[in-house]
């Protein structure tokens, strides 16, 4: 993976978390800016991370599917392919358009597709399911981790408060 893309994938990240945090501070005035901004890096690193690991866990279901190992080298992010996604992220704010994010995120993943099913020899369908499986499987683990954060921040001012 290229610097570049890197550079691209935190950057994508930072994005999504900003759209997701901001509204969380504008709700809670109170919060500190350093919070707010640990925050934000943490979660745009996790992010980052997650968007990462699309391509490989998108490789990995295509070698669960296949009989035989892929015989390609694998799937990785390119800068053409990761760039839709950084415009999915930075329209990841709930007032600039959920539904344009979604249909984005649906183009990132349709660009996904074209190099899996070459590279692993699956067909055209069958690698748009294992990146749509691997999207949503992690979409819904980052998902999951974002409302226990939340719970666990909620009882803590809770005590705090207490």
């Amino acid at each position: 993976m290229s610097s570049a893309v890197v550079v691209l994938l935190l950057f994508a990240g930072l994005s999504e978390a900003a759209g997701r945090i901001v509204p969380l501070v504008a709700r809670r005035p109170g919060m500190s800016r350093t919070l707010v901004a640990k925050l934000l890096l943490a979660a745009g690193l996790v992010e980052g991370v997650v968007f990462a690991l699309w391509p490989l866990t998108a490789w990995t279901l295509a070698g669960l599917a296949l009989s035989s190992p892929p015989p390609g080298a694998g799937l990785v992010w390119t800068p053409s392919v990761v760039a839709p996604l950084v415009l999915a992220a930075v329209l990841a704010f709930p007032l600039l358009g959920p539904l344009l994010h979604f249909l984005l995120f649906v183009g990132v993943g349709a660009g996904l597709v074209g190099p899996l099913a070459s590279a692993s020899g699956l067909g055209w369908w069958s690698a748009a399911g294992c990146v749509a499986v691997a999207g949503a499987g992690l979409g819904l683990a980052v998902e999951a981790v974002r409302r226990l954060v939340v719970r666990i921040s909620a009882n803590a001012a809770q005590e705090s408060i207490a």
